[in-house]
């Protein structure tokens, strides 16, 4: 692993910019107050390759890894115009597909994923168990050759544009008798399944839904790879997850700076530039730093996930992860802060962000969890749960 980027990779940054800067702020601002979604922004990455930069050659893909798809997502927020649904559909749901699907999985959906025809939710979150895996209590039972889904889920992004929804539920194992977690993907049509969407305080035009299964009957092949293998292909679409909240999040923050520089230098009171000035330059200049220290850190995990090394990239994402949001909540703040009453103002696009940013550091997992993460994991220190 290098920490200086490629020229491939820079050449990636600089066509993805040039996109997101035919879009930007003012389009995902207006697409939101419409009620509608980013279709256009999402066919114009399509077609450009972007949206597949992860996934396999041989199904339409770009043959890259999180690696590419994380810069696509950071070029995007840093135009102001990111797009929620990379981390769901081709980071997520994509990976997990191409490391573990069937021949017959992988032909069905991932070169839909890839060229944007088709597009795949995620549901993990439960709400008495949040994402913790072992307390999620959806539940896959056996009937014939059939499955039956039943549980619910929370806070599942898209489903409402998402042709099937990778559904995270519980089988029990018949030598032990435990539940342990298993992939399912089901139809937004199939019977039994319904949603209903969260009114959410968040101005985005990807929605939030909560998701009902009663008795849910799938067929064999809905189960995505070994029914046995546990959390291994769980954490094989929730590491690129981690991996790609930290670009979504280093991106915004990146808007956010480079809106308050700007500014910053534009804007005169006594003869002067304000950004002259220390009490407004040295909190613009950590914020940067701290951005570049998060994006160091998640090119890091990039790599090892792309690598193959699952265990070491685990620990990388979810540093970056924590980074970034916190990173991206404290950019936003001191660039409302340096515009003053401007910075409250549609005209400039970052009021919407305040809340935008939060949401870096509770999802899909607390900065609290991701303590108790590296303290367990990386430490060695004793549990306190």
């Amino acid at each position: 692993m290098t920490a200086i980027e490629s020229e491939e990779h820079k050449a990636l940054r600089t066509a993805v910019a040039a996109l997101g800067k035919r879009y930007g702020r003012a389009y995902m601002t207006q697409v939101t107050a419409d009620g509608r979604h980013t279709d256009e922004l999402w066919e114009d990455a399509a077609k450009l390759g972007y949206l597949g930069a992860n996934l396999p050659e041989a199904y339409g893909g770009g043959g890259g890894g999180i690696a590419e798809l994380s810069i696509v997502l950071e070029e995007l927020g840093a135009a102001g115009c990111p797009l929620l649904m990379l981390i769901v559909s081709p980071a997520i749901c994509g990976t997990v597909i191409a490391r573990f699907g069937t021949d017959k999985q992988k032909q069905e959906w991932l070169p839909g994923i890839a060229d944007g025809t088709r597009t795949m939710a995620f549901g993990i979150t439960e709400p008495d168990a949040g994402s913790n895996s072992h307390r999620i209590a959806t539940t896959a039972r056996k009937d014939g050759p059939d499955w039956l889904l039943t549980g619910r889920k929370v806070f599942i992004s898209g489903v409402d544009i998402a042709d099937a929804v990778l559904i995270v539920g519980r089988t029990e194992d018949s030598r032990t008798g435990r539940l342990k977690p298993c992939l399912f993907i089901v139809p937004r049509d199939a019977e039994g399944f319904s949603r209903r969407r969260i009114d959410m305080d968040i101005e985005s035009p990807e929605k939030q839904f909560e998701l009902t299964l009663d008795d849910v009957r799938l067929p064999a092949d809905a189960l995505v790879g070994d029914e046995d293998a546990g959390l291994l292909q769980l954490f094989a679409g929730l590491n690129p997850e981690r991996v790609m909240t930290a670009a979504f999040a280093i991106g915004i923050g990146r808007y956010a700076l480079d809106t308050a520089v700007r500014y910053a230098r534009e804007r005169t009171v006594w003869d002067a530039p304000i950004g002259s000035h220390q009490a407004v330059a040295h909190p613009l200049a950590q914020a940067h730093i701290e951005l570049e220290l998060a994006r160091l850190m998640m090119q890091k995990a990039a790599a090892l996930y792309d690598a193959g090394d699952d265990v070491g990239a685990g620990e990388a994402a979810n540093m970056a992860k924590y980074a970034a949001g916190e990173a991206c909540v404290k950019a936003v703040d001191q660039a409302v802060h340096t515009l003053g009453g401007n910075g409250l103002t549609r005209e400039f696009g970052l009021a919407s962000l305040i809340t935008v940013a939060r949401v870096a550091r509770i999802a899909p997992v607390s900065r609290e969890m991701i303590l108790n993460y590296v303290s367990h994991q990386t430490l060695g220190l004793p549990k306190s749960y």
